[in-house]
């Protein structure tokens, strides 16, 4: 029987589930303090999903993206990493039940991240793909490219249109930066790597249900980005959502139809619960109810942080914090915070969780981007490079910040994509690829 071989220093034992941003920080943070810490992630790595878009469309190679967990805390003693997946937690014992045995806590943090929310819709989670791991990122791309490879065979142009038709649906961050991505192959890339191919046939489509794209940002940057997108060739269609899809065409709320076999999903997320929780605590987009020190509702030594955690303690946020990398990562400092400070005076008052909000960006694409931070709107080539710093100084580890920067160097002044190659034969059709894809789900 497999065991996970943690030794018994004596000390109290606080257990993270998750590498993301969140379970991170909360390790790095407790890097001096009297406990012992054992982060738990179903992968060895630690991933930055905000270039995951990047990878999909050939931007950027996956390890660029990827940085090994040990090898951000191969200097922190108090750290014992083990790579399982969480199956149950049994609070009455302190105990979590793992792929690699049960694993004993004095104080337990979920920081299990998000994942694709298909709003219940089975037909459309069944031939969409979402973007929220690794693997996916890869399998969007080898798909995507051989697209480009099988539109070449198809014998008319009605055969054609359904393999070129790509349509992006939900207007954040993430749809907006690859309908851009997206429009940037069809203008630099498909023309010399694909000259016969009809790329007037090629449309983007981003398909965002509300009024406007970006609703975390201000109505002047909305509009400046779907200007911006709508200049690269992207069709935008706002207060329109997918009704239906079949993996051949897709049915929208206004009456018309798209003929594609591409539908990348990025229209929400939701958050990943473990069972065992207290019934009471779970809520139906999948978040977990915490109070504003990021306990488990009904538990005592559970916490949640991040995008799991569903927190209402701030009036600006009445529907809980947005699920965005500054929340988790703020979360998890003020946790870590609060824990070291109750192990040395136990009679502390606890520091209850504020919120501060960095500011909101996305990239549209090449010297185009929008940015909202510290009161300023920036948008255009000088909004752009801030978001190039700002990703850039987030990464882990140097040798993806160099490799990243080259990259983007590169890509600046030759218009050139990084490999442009299908690794292992793509999955025919969108179907199979959810296929691939629904067991290797990230921890974030």
């Amino acid at each position: 029987m497999i065991q996970p071989n943690i030794p018994d220093t004596g000390q109290a034992r606080i257990v993270i589930v998750g590498g993301g941003f969140g379970g991170i920080s909360l390790a790095k943070q407790l890097k001096n303090s009297p406990f012992q810490v054992v982060l738990l992630d179903r992968n060895n790595y630690h991933l930055f999903q905000p270039l995951l878009y990047q990878v999909a469309t050939a931007g950027l190679e996956p390890e660029s993206i990827a940085f090994p967990l040990r090898g951000i805390f191969n200097k922190q003693k108090n750290l014992h990493f083990r790579m399982a997946e969480v199956k149950l937690v049994r609070p009455e014992d302190n105990v979590l039940e793992t792929s690699i045995g049960e694993v004993r806590y004095d104080y337990l943090v979920l920081a299990t991240g998000s994942n694709t929310n298909f709003f219940g819709n089975k037909n459309i989670e069944a031939h969409a793909v979402g973007m929220k791991s690794l693997i996916e990122a890869v399998q969007i791309r080898n798909y995507v490219v051989k697209q480009f490879e099988e539109a070449l065979l198809m014998p008319t142009e009605e055969a054609i249109k359904p393999k070129l038709n790509f349509v992006m649906v939900g207007g954040g961050p993430t749809g907006v930066e690859l309908a851009g991505a997206f429009a940037e192959l069809k203008q630099h890339i498909l023309p010399k790597d694909y000259p016969e191919l009809p790329l007037h046939l090629m449309n983007i489509y981003l398909i965002e249900a509300g009024p406007r794209l970006l609703p975390a940002m201000s109505e002047a940057s909305s509009r400046k980005t779907e200007e911006g997108l709508g200049k690269i060739g992207v069709h935008v269609r706002c207060n329109v959502a997918v009704k239906e899809y079949d993996g051949e065409v897709l049915q929208l709320s206004d009456g018309n139809t798209i003929h594609s076999q591409s539908l990348l999903w990025s229209a929400g997320v939701k958050g990943v619960p473990i069972a065992g929780l207290p019934a009471d605590a779970l809520i139906p987009n999948g978040r977990i109810v915490v109070d504003e020190y990021n306990l488990v509702k009904g538990s005592k030594n559970i916490y949640t942080i991040g995008d799991a955690a569903q927190m209402t303690n701030d009036p600006a946020f009445s529907k809980g914090y947005p699920m965005v990398a500054q929340v988790a990562i703020q979360q998890g400092k003020n946790l870590a915070i609060n824990l070291e400070a109750a192990s040395k005076h136990p009679g502390h008052a606890w520091k209850p969780f504020k919120y501060k909000d960095l500011g909101s960006m996305a990239t549209i694409g090449r010297n185009r981007a929008v940015a909202e931070v510290g009161g300023m709107k920036l948008s255009g080539f000088f909004a752009w490079m801030t978001w190039m710093v700002v990703h850039l100084m987030t990464l882990m580890g140097f040798r993806n910040k160099l490799v990243v920067f080259t990259n983007w160097f590169y890509r600046y002044f030759t218009f050139d994509r990084g490999t442009r190659i299908i690794i292992k034969r793509g999955a025919a059709n969108i179907t199979k690829l959810r296929q691939i894809v629904q067991d290797t789900r990230l921890d974030d």
